[in-house]
């Protein structure tokens, strides 16, 4: 059983969310991606810096990338020298020709070196009207600004503006790397923390430090010991034990008897079946089954979890998940 939740008071100061209180701010504390930050170093050095497109998953570390940058750039007053908008919020035309083009089209004028920074994060969030603004915007201001675009999805950014922009990749961050990080702040915020912890943080996380910094500092303020077993109660997500019986029940019992007691498992544990479809996948690609079977599951997954994002009744979704097992069997047979 887990344990109970704790009743904690927190100290002054205390409420800081652990996400902005390690964020790294320069290019030296930032824990992967060295590729991309040496190159990017290298053309603040030579004065040659472009607008830069930045793109990929959640939590990889984009807008710490570009806060970085800002940094680098302008030192102490980069504050001042920074506009940093979430698109988005702000995302019409007008934000476009009113504060952009303002901030862009003046300078600073007790300091002769120095270009200002335009940071967009969520920029695929903007609409194309203000996406077509901004691209002229861009070349009629590019001696004085320059512009950092943050993404999680580049084919919505027009193309017009990615010529205009030298794209960097960030890749989810690699384990040894999150597990590092983890251990670090664990530390220092004297977590009382068991070794099988961190590895199912991880794998709940699937690269992304932004939510992984939130699981443990939620289960820590929530139970007195950061487990595994916490970890899953905390994020509600279904334990490796409950996986397992899922997976007993579809590979070995009939249509009715799997139906209903895959019915009382996930109503018992209060599950979503999204994310138990998302951990019986990683199943299905790892045990040993004919490729008819293995496709043809992939591709009805693929199915039903379209219907699930479209609030499709779960119950009627369920019989639907295992009868996809059923006929892989008689695939296989």
């Amino acid at each position: 059983m887990a344990a109970e939740p704790m009743d904690i008071v927190p100290e002054a100061g205390s409420n800081l969310m652990w996400v902005e209180k390690y964020r790294p701010e320069d290019f030296s504390e930032i824990i992967s991606h060295e590729h991309i930050l040496t190159t990017v170093t290298r053309l603040i050095e030579s004065n040659r810096l472009p607008h830069l497109l930045f793109y990929g998953p959640p939590g990889t570390g984009k807008t710490t990338a570009a806060l970085a940058v800002a940094r680098q750039m302008n030192g102490k007053p980069w504050r001042t020298m920074t506009l940093e908008l979430n698109a988005s919020d702000e995302r019409g035309i007008n934000v476009v020709r009113d504060r952009i083009k303002n901030f862009a089209s003046t300078r600073q004028m007790f300091t002769s070196k120095g270009i200002k920074l335009v940071i967009l994060d969520e920029a695929d969030s903007m609409t194309n009207d203000a996406q077509f603004a901004m691209r002229r915007i861009m070349e009629q201001y590019t001696k004085n600004v320059r512009f950092i675009l943050i993404c999680n999805y580049v084919n919505k950014i027009i193309q017009a503006i990615q010529s205009r922009c030298t794209r960097f990749r960030f890749c989810p961050l690699e384990r040894t790397s999150i597990e590092t990080r983890l251990r670090e702040i664990a530390t220092l915020e004297n977590v009382n923390m068991d070794e099988d912890a961190v590895p199912t943080i991880i794998d709940l996380c699937e690269g992304d430090m932004r939510k992984c910094l939130n699981i443990l500092q939620s289960t820590y303020q929530s139970f007195p010991i950061v487990n595994s077993e916490n970890v899953h109660t905390c994020t509600g997500s279904p334990s490796p034990e409950i996986i397992d019986s899922i997976w007993t029940q579809l590979l070995e019992s009939e249509f009715n008897e799997c139906l209903q007691n895959v019915q009382q498992i996930i109503k018992n544990n209060g599950m979503a079946l999204a994310d138990v479809l998302r951990l019986i996948h990683k199943n299905v690609l790892q045990v040993e089954m004919s490729p008819a079977a293995r496709s043809f599951i992939v591709k009805e997954f693929g199915e039903l979890e379209h219907r699930l994002s479209h609030t499709s009744q779960e119950e009627v979704q369920i019989a639907s998940f295992v009868s996809i097992f059923v006929i892989a069997k008689s695939k296989m047979t």
